[in-house]
């Protein structure tokens, strides 16, 4: 009772996180037009805007390489108007609600004496493109904390536990109004932060447990070790994080910023790693399951870690890449990470998969169809509004269109993509059709059928029940069904009158074993 108490308050707080940002949609948030690292450096007098003449900070005389005064800002009256201001000012991209003041001491800088300047955040530039991928991003993130949950709600235990937990900070959601939010009463976001920190210890903890146990829920001896200085390493991480804080009392804290976030890489690798090392112990099925939970984390743990990398510090600029990335492909990461998820997912759902190429193309697919007009698309937006003069009310019904446009284009190039990455099981057909019109008994055509399809299609059974006056009965010894296996296909009244109607018929493992089929991994899922 406890751990669905528990579960409910969790997923209760990571949905008001997310849920907020919709209202971004209709009303964007603001920004004071620059960005500040955890040292106080002020890398970016433009921010969002498309400008400086737009930017506030930059109109006020902000200049990139100024040094926000940590010292003079830092909170020691929690409710102090300066307080706040630290809290919006530091850690990189900025969302304010739009008219917010705020006051920055700067330290001198070069002929510049200390200065004050003040800014009065407006709202930030939106258009069509940033308002669809937020709306996918939240929508993603509401489902998967919905989906962590359930599979906690219906299969408790430390791997669906783990899953959760990494679930509730690393969704695909933003949270930039609940924090934009909370600016007003700095306390309160000093709390979430100290929560956030938690949080964000244990769902790397919990991605670790859950694949050092998925997808059975197994716990091997050769992990326990590992599984019981999670805690221990969940701590430290937190410690770290609550640290990385400290530049609100003072403190210079970018370095200890970036660590933190590449805290995240190094959970990546270890959780690829531990899936890889994992494999050799797996059974078949259990093999073919953890390579969905592998390929998700090969996909979404690097583009979570990168949008963080590039968005909360300043690493871009001392690589000497020098840029900031746009709101919308920022929201685009963050929906890649998804794929984690949903893989996830599906492995723990399901008791068998199909491969997990099939899904990988057709959502690598639909990134890239996402991807290109996200990154052509995100400076241009701005200026066709201005060129064609519409209302903008009228961008919802520009963005319908948008979407479809590009759904027709991702159906179209899963379709090319299919036909090419299917080329060989089409020949396969086409060479199984040609032998069975030499054939010269009917028991060779059922051999044909089992066996050929079973190789075509990597299957690791197959067989072939003809059709009599009795029903449907099987007459050789196939692929994973000998001699022994049962002989009269024995399914219920509804699926039978389906395969006459030739209607293809799903096999339930319940539905295969009361039938007396072969079980494990030999067990049938579809007749045709």
């Amino acid at each position: 009772m406890r751990g669905r108490a528990l579960l409910f308050l969790l997923s209760l707080w990571a949905l008001a996180m997310i849920v907020p940002d919709l209202a971004r949609v209709i009303r964007p948030l603001g920004a004071f037009g620059f960005y500040a690292n955890n040292d106080g450096l002020v890398y970016d007098v433009t921010g969002p805007f498309a400008d400086k003449a737009q930017s506030p900070a930059a109109r006020a005389g902000l200049h990139v390489g100024d040094h926000i005064d940590l010292q003079r800002m830092r909170c020691q009256d929690f409710d102090s108007e300066r307080c706040a201001g630290i809290l919006a000012a530091i850690g990189g991209i900025q969302f304010v609600v739009p008219g917010r003041n705020i006051t920055l001491y700067l330290e001198p800088n070069g002929d510049q004496p200390a200065r004050n300047v003040m800014l009065t955040a407006e709202a930030r530039p939106s258009n069509w493109l940033a308002r669809t991928m937020l709306v996918l991003t939240q929508l993603a993130g509401i489902a998967v904390v919905l989906a962590a949950a359930w599979l906690v709600y219906t299969r408790p235990g430390p791997m669906s536990w783990g899953f959760f937990l990494y679930a509730v900070w690393f969704n695909p959601g933003q949270a930039y109004e609940f924090y934009a939010q909370l600016q007003k009463w700095p306390i309160a976001l000093l709390a979430q932060n100290l929560a956030a920190s938690i949080a964000q210890a244990a769902g790397y903890a919990g991605l670790l447990l859950f694949v050092m146990r998925a997808p059975a829920d197994i716990s091997d001896p050769a992990w326990r070790p590992y599984e019981r200085a999670l805690p221990f390493l969940a701590a430290a991480i937190a410690i770290a994080i609550i640290s990385s804080y400290a530049a609100v009392f003072g403190f210079k804290t970018e370095m200890l910023m970036r660590a933190t976030i590449l805290f995240g890489l190094v959970v990546s690798l270890a959780a690829v790693a531990i899936l890889l090392m994992r494999r050799r112990s797996l059974s078949p099925k259990d093999n073919q399951r953890l390579r969905w939970v592998l390929w998700g984390c090969l996909i979404g743990l690097p583009a979570f870690v990168l949008a963080d990398l590039l968005e909360y510090t300043t690493i871009s600029q001392s690589a000497g890449i020098g840029f900031v990335l746009s709101e919308d492909v920022v929201s685009l990461l963050y929906l890649i990470n998804g794929i984690l998820f949903l893989f996830a997912f599906e492995a723990i759902r399901r008791n068998r998969v199909v491969s997990v190429s099939i899904p990988l193309r057709r959502v690598t697919l639909l990134a890239l169809t996402l991807s290109v007009p996200a990154l052509l698309l995100h400076h241009e937006a701005d200026h066709i509004q201005e060129a064609l003069n519409i209302p903008s009310w009228s961008w919802w019904l520009v963005g319908a269109a948008v979407l479809f446009v590009i759904g027709r284009l991702h159906h179209a190039a899963a379709e090319l993509a299919e036909r090419y990455f299917n080329r060989d099981v089409d020949r396969a057909e086409r060479n199984v059709g040609k032998q069975i019109l030499h054939a010269n008994t009917a028991e060779d055509v059922d051999k044909l059928l089992s066996d050929g399809v079973a190789e075509a299609l990597s299957l690791s059974s197959a067989a072939t029940f003809r059709r009599t006056e009795h029903g449907f009965r099987r007459h050789n010894a196939e692929i994973g069904w000998d001699a022994a296996a049962i002989h009269n296909l024995a399914l219920d009244d509804g699926a039978t009158r389906s395969l006459l109607d030739g209607k293809n018929v799903m096999i339930s493992e319940a539905d295969a074993q009361a039938a007396g089929f072969p079980a494990g991994l030999e067990g049938p899922l579809l007749a045709v």
